[in-house]
């Protein structure tokens, strides 16, 4: 397991991840699962590990009145005989009306994915502040400041609204929306962009 322990230490140490994704909403760079696991490629056969991942449905918790279906999805590092794992919990948001059920689940696993990865090779996901395309105007940064925190009602209207294929500038220009709530908006557009493709091959 020591061996293991340096072989996890070295990737966490030299991994790299491209941000390849973009946020419309805070205007930065985010990654994905796929940036994570492109990035440790390389580390694969160097340390003799392998990657995986997996998910599992958690059973609904007793006596909850409205239970949320919940995924946990586990990263593992492995040399043949030991493995390191972690995990991250997400639940699946059933409510995303204009959203198939496949969807739904879709979106819930994508999150938990990259999360998971994160957590086992130490990745902060919070915004850089370099992320950003170039320095926003003063009159931009006073436009943000202005702008109201989206509320729940609202966030649920929103995520209609994308589902339907809705214009996510509009929504940037009349709201402040966390990078979680941007992350998860940006799941719809990626799993209904995906749902468009199967339809048409």
């Amino acid at each position: 397991m020591k061996e293991l322990n340096q072989k996890l230490a070295i990737v966490q140490t030299k991994l790299k991840t491209k941000k390849t994704s973009y946020n419309s909403f805070g205007k930065y760079y985010f990654r994905k699962a796929e940036d994570i696991l492109e990035a440790v490629k390389p580390f694969l056969l160097e340390q003799g590990v392998s990657v995986t991942i997996s998910e599992e449905l958690l059973p609904y918790a007793i006596g909850v009145e409205h239970p949320v279906p919940t995924l946990q999805s586990t990263a593992t590092i492995s040399d043949g005989e030991n493995a390191i794992h972690a995990t991250a919990v997400v639940g699946v948001d059933l409510n995303q009306k204009g959203m198939q059920t496949a969807q739904q689940f879709g979106a819930a696993s994508s999150y938990g994915k990259k999360y998971a990865l994160g957590n086992l090779f130490l990745i902060d996901d919070t915004q850089d502040a370099d992320s950003t395309t170039g320095k926003a105007s003063i009159v931009d940064k006073i436009k943000a400041k202005a702008k109201p925190v989206i509320t729940s009602d609202q966030f649920e209207k929103a995520k209609e609204y994308i589902a339907a294929g809705g214009d996510i500038t509009a929504i940037d220009k009349k709201y402040k929306l966390s990078a979680d709530q941007a992350t998860i908006l940006n799941n719809i557009i990626d799993n209904g962009q995906k749902a468009d493709t199967a339809k048409t091959s």
